[in-house]
């Protein structure tokens, strides 16, 4: 029997579709063994999921505590995912309330230059689809193309809020290292998430992935999919001659045709050091 596995998922704590409970009935029934909730900056959903599971004891599914978060390398936005680590680190809580300000500062900003647009009311039409979960630029996508300004999510990060566009907002970011840092700190495990998503040269690539090992991360996300294979076999490389360890991760959000389905075979990482390995 195969091992199947999810560390980096997102549930409706930041910008995922699902509920916990319900992301959580999923990976059961896609036979997943091990999940990680990685919500963007936030960890709001790990209690949630362990009183989920405590109350479902026949649910056989660990769940490692994680979280994705959002710092700056080199003018270029980096996402962390943090996996096992103590969720009551005092650090880690003072670094994730930091974040949340971050993110309220980020969001007025975009709404700002959305109205100068002549999207008035972006703000709290993003923060009403939002709710409860952290405020992110797909809620802003969400709004755009209810109140009718886009025709759908796609658009809306083409035309407005995707890399280079003016929703775009870096600045308020921490750098990889405090990101690395922290999660390090708070005994865990940092991974450098999706690198085929920073659309970088190789000598850059590169680059990055040495000054994450060097900031204390020791595990990259293994690009998925026939899309990313010349990626893939480079990531590959860089594990090797950086020693760094294997993570594996949908980065599921929501049911989509195009999208990542939840759950990865690890037999994907054949030869490669896991990251899950001891969990």
């Amino acid at each position: 029997m195969s091992q199947r596995l999810d560390l980096h998922v997102h549930s409706t704590c930041s910008d995922g579709a699902l509920s916990v409970p319900d992301l959580l009935e999923r990976a059961l029934a896609a036979d997943i063994q091990t999940i990680a909730l990685t919500d963007h900056d936030t960890i709001k959903g790990v209690e949630t999921a362990r009183e989920w599971l405590s109350n479902n004891s026949e649910a056989s599914l660990q769940l490692i505590s994680g979280t994705e978060l959002s710092c700056v390398w080199q003018g270029v936005t980096i996402h962390v995912v943090g996996l096992n680590f103590d969720v009551q680190n005092t650090l880690l809580d003072s670094y994730l309330q930091g974040l949340d300000h971050a993110r309220s500062e980020r969001a007025e900003l975009i709404a700002s230059r959305l109205e100068k647009q002549g999207f008035k009311g972006a703000l709290a039409g993003a923060q009403a689809i939002a709710g409860e979960a952290q405020l992110g630029r797909p809620h802003f996508a969400r709004w755009l193309v209810e109140a009718g300004h886009c025709d759908s999510m796609n658009a809306a990060f083409k035309r407005w809020l995707g890399r280079g566009k003016l929703g775009d907002v870096k600045v308020f970011w921490p750098s990889l290292e405090e990101a690395v840092g922290v999660v390090v700190n708070a005994g865990g495990v940092a991974v450098l998430a999706h690198p085929q998503h920073y659309g970088m040269t190789r000598a850059k690539l590169k680059r990055l992935v040495f000054a994450f090992a060097q900031a204390g991360g020791s595990a990259l996300e293994l690009p998925l999919g026939k899309d990313h294979a010349d990626v893939a076999l480079y990531v590959r490389r860089l594990l090797n001659e950086c020693e760094l360890s294997v993570s594996l991760g949908s980065d599921f959000h929501a049911d989509s045709e195009w999208g990542p389905r939840l759950g990865v075979d690890v037999a994907v990482a054949r030869n490669l050091n896991p990251v899950w390995a001891g969990w």
